[in-house]
């Protein structure tokens, strides 16, 4: 299929021209030509009829009788020789008896003239004139016709002829001048729209330039067009569009960036549905959440996301005017649970927009805190029951049957217990203030040989009561460093004391310290029963115990080892058990020399 080549503006202009100069001489010729040709015929009219009118008065006074034709015939030949015209005398009834160039024998054949116009004309208005083309001289003719008398009575009609040769002449002379005229205003008009096309398809050049930048997406071009004129006045509005429309385009862009930026900040997962169900966007967040690739725009949900919980809940939002709001969970190695807020866009679109909020962390918090009123108020509830028993008992029978050693074993029993809720409360007071914000470290220099004697000389009494050997193994050449000298003593001390508390007598414990890769480390290490491996995972958490009623027994809260943990971590160490059932435990605290 051929392309169709549209002219050019320089064309157009070329093509207008042209018309407009064929138009204006086309309508100059027709009417010069007319009213010229009017003129002369005029002209030649008028002198006709003068020397018709001396025809005519020399037929009246011939006195011929008109049955004569081979008189009038001569007559004829005389009158036109005179006259330097074509005579023709037709008598009343249209025969023709004399024509000064046709001869007598040819009179015969002539047609019948009585309804030649110029004669009907003479013989009802006496004169006469027509013009027409004359088959028998094969040419333009002007005739005029008038009636003649002979002896007082009409007679017939005079006509006199002339080609009207000159005035075609002087018309064709005239059109020709005009044709002249026409082909050197063509050439005019070319030169001119040659030169007007030039200079207005170059700014229209410029112009459609810009515009295809402008299109193609340059908004920082111009056109550069500065004149007076319509094209200057569309090169300033092209100039203001342009700067309209770059001003529009880096504000949604602005806002575009800003809207992206903070979808990919944001934690929370937003999901945007099509009425179709398929997805125009998820951001960074979402996509981490249901392990999406970033392919996912532009599929449907269900293709990307099979989970039932989120389709019902999709469902839902979609087919009511109301915010639609779940949970769901999401299993996997990492398992996660969302909280789910999905609406329905209003408009035709009918699409949706879902919120999806990681609540994993604070359904386990929750869960943490259930549990952990549930042990505090388990472990208050031991201490403040043998408190309020013995009390009671105090109260209805050793006081009414004072027995001293009954009551010295009550109170006995009242100082443990109330040993054991103080111990329980400082302990969860140190949890809090280790949790909390306001919870600092002091950094300062220390010497590890130091703190091994001060944590031993706490716990010696105790160890001597008990039949538990205490050693250590530091080498004084060790590197101070830097930390907390406190919390060491704190973290120290408790797993030295457990350590001690859970050993039978005759069993050994002992304080390590040495240098390693990632800095010193530090181990309480006892030669007793040890702990089952199952154990171990969980030694670490609140109020775990491996054996809640001997723990009870020995005054344990069920805190220490959570409180060891959260004291290294600060200082920025780790801590780990290994332990073997009868070969003894092992609790090593790596730190780093300096913080």
């Amino acid at each position: 299929m051929r392309a169709t080549v549209k002219p050019g503006i320089r064309a157009k202009l070329f093509l207008v021209s042209l018309a407009l100069i064929v138009l204006s001489f086309g309508a100059a010729d027709a009417y010069l030509t007319h009213g010229i040709d009017a003129q002369l015929t005029s002209v030649v009219k008028d002198d006709l009829f003068v020397r018709a009118r001396l025809v005519a008065r020399d037929a009246s006074t011939s006195g011929l009788s008109t049955e004569d034709v081979a008189s009038w015939d001569g007559l004829a030949d005389r009158l036109g020789a005179a006259s330097s015209s074509r005579v023709t005398i037709v008598r009343l009834d249209g025969v023709v008896i004399g024509d000064s160039e046709v001869d007598l024998g040819s009179l015969g054949t002539l047609e019948n003239h009585a309804s030649r116009p110029e004669v009907v004309e003479a013989l009802a208005h006496a004169h006469g004139t027509s013009s027409r083309f004359s088959t028998t001289v094969q040419r333009r003719m002007l005739y005029v016709a008038l009636p003649f008398d002979v002896h007082g009575r009409m007679a017939g009609v005079v006509r006199l002829s002339e080609p009207l040769a000159t005035v075609d002449a002087l018309i064709g002379h005239l059109r020709r001048l005009v044709a002249i005229a026409s082909l050197l205003a063509v050439a005019v008009a070319t030169l001119m729209t040659t030169f007007a096309a030039q200079w207005m398809s170059r700014a229209v050049r410029d112009l459609t330039f810009a515009a295809r930048r402008m299109t193609a997406g340059d908004l920082e071009v111009r056109t550069h067009v500065r004149t007076n004129d319509e094209l200057g006045e569309l090169g300033s509005a092209l100039d203001q569009l342009a700067g309209g429309l770059s001003k529009t385009l880096g504000d949604l862009r602005d806002e575009r960036d800003l809207q992206r930026r903070i979808l990919d900040g944001m934690q929370e997962g937003v999901l945007l549905l099509d009425k179709e169900a398929r997805i125009v966007l998820m951001n960074p967040a979402l996509r981490s959440m249901l392990l999406v690739g970033e392919d996912a725009r532009g599929r449907l949900l269900l293709e990307v996301v099979r989970h039932a919980d989120l389709h019902e809940l999709v469902k839902r939002a979609r087919a009511g005017p109301t915010t639609a709001l779940g949970e769901i969970d999401l299993p996997g190695l990492k398992p996660r649970r969302l909280l789910v807020h999905a609406t329905g866009l209003p408009g035709e679109g009918g699409g949706l927009l879902g919120v999806f909020v990681d609540v994993t962390d604070l359904r386990r918090l929750e869960s943490l805190r259930r549990d952990f009123v549930a042990n505090v108020s388990h472990e208050l509830r031991t201490p403040v029951t043998a408190v309020m028993s013995a009390a009671e008992t105090l109260r209805g029978s050793a006081l009414k049957h004072p027995d001293p050693a009954v009551a010295v074993r009550f109170v006995e029993i009242i100082e443990r217990n109330a040993a054991r809720l103080q111990s329980l409360v400082e302990d969860l007071l140190e949890l809090a203030r280790m949790e909390s914000k306001a919870f600092r470290l002091k950094n300062e220099r220390v010497e590890l040989p130091v703190v091994g004697s001060i944590v031993l000389g706490l716990v010696r009494e105790r160890a001597e009561r008990k039949g538990v050997r205490l050693l250590t193994e530091m080498r004084a050449d060790l590197p101070a460093i830097t930390t907390d000298q406190r919390a060491l003593e704190q973290v120290l001390t408790n797993l030295v004391e457990n350590a001690v508390k859970y050993c039978p007598s005759g069993t050994t414990v002992t304080l390590r310290a040495a240098t390693n890769d990632r800095g010193i480390g530090l181990a309480v290490a006892d030669d007793g029963p040890g702990i089952d491996p199952r154990h171990l995972p969980r030694l670490f958490e609140r109020f775990y115990r491996v054996d809640a009623g001997r723990s009870r027994e020995l005054g344990g809260t069920g805190l220490g080892l959570s409180i060891v943990k959260h004291l290294v971590e600060a200082m920025g160490g780790s801590v780990a058990v290994e332990s073997r059932v009868g070969a003894g435990s092992t609790f090593s605290v790596t730190l780093p020399t300096t913080r």
